[in-house]
């Protein structure tokens, strides 16, 4: 039977990742674009119930039809797979993003947070980052990453993936025949190095800008920051459920009544 993909992303439908990667879903089934108008980069996971949300139709650089809605990713795939669409959807992809998504990035990434709202209802969700050198500056090469995706879509629909479980792909900045393979890795430890910018608008008055120097990892074996230094593709299972089940039986010895 045909699959049904659902891509999405969070740098706007019109983004060159998205049709990168939209193309390679077309040799798995098939495909139906429902993405953002603007950039979420960083957005999180959303879910909007403060205001009506707006879909429109659109095509793409090569002439493909696809949707895009003014809310965020997460809200993207709400609405695709509560209704918008005829289609039940077997899978949903999201990307291909610029800029990898490592350890705690998938609490702020839409990117990820997509392939969350997918688990949430019910569909297999796989979000796939690619990694951009600090200071690059020009076009994006996405036939590597976007064939990366291939596999681990090919892989996903012969094996399926557990309940509740994304899964999170990163890919190194290099080309096809240079990407040393693919690793199964757990989150590694991100490193932010973020400040906050006060500055002052003609009127007097104080305005703020979050910012900083880009973020770094630790490149530990078997994380997927580390999978990346040294040229994987890394591929991340990922879970639903955040409970800290090393930190149930410590907390359960506190007092908890007055």
């Amino acid at each position: 039977m045909t699959k049904q993909i659902l891509v999405t992303n969070d740098d706007g439908v019109l983004a060159p990742g998205l049709l990168a990667l939209a193309q390679e879903m077309k040799k798995f089934g098939n495909v139906t674009i429902m993405a953002p108008d603007r950039n979420w980069s960083g957005g999180g996971h959303v879910k909007t119930l403060d205001r009506a949300l707006r879909v429109r139709e659109v095509r793409l650089e090569d002439g493909t039809q696809a949707f895009t809605s003014d809310g965020a990713p997460s809200d993207c795939v709400a609405l695709a797979t509560l209704g918008y669409f005829k289609e039940k959807f077997d899978l949903v992809v999201s990307g291909i993003n610029v800029g990898a998504n490592l350890g705690h990035d998938v609490t702020y990434s839409g990117t990820v947070t997509a392939a969350m709202e997918a688990v949430i209802a019910g569909v297999p969700g796989i979000a796939f980052s690619l990694e951009i050198p600090e200071g690059h500056i020009g076009q994006v090469d996405f036939s590597a990453s976007a064939h990366a995706a291939g596999i681990a879509v090919k892989n996903v629909i012969e094996h399926g993936l557990p309940l509740e479980t994304l899964l999170n792909v990163n890919i190194p900045f290099l080309k096809q025949d240079e990407l040393k393979g693919f690793r199964i890795t757990r989150q590694g430890l991100r490193v932010y190095h973020s400040r906050l910018d006060e500055r002052t608008d003609p009127r007097n008055r104080p305005y703020y800008w979050i910012g900083g120097d880009a973020p770094t990892g630790v490149p530990e074996s078997g994380t997927d920051v580390g999978a990346l230094s040294e040229g994987y593709v890394s591929v991340s299972p990922l879970q639903l459920d955040l409970t800290a089940y090393r930190a149930l039986s410590d907390v359960s010895t506190w007092k908890w009544q007055d």
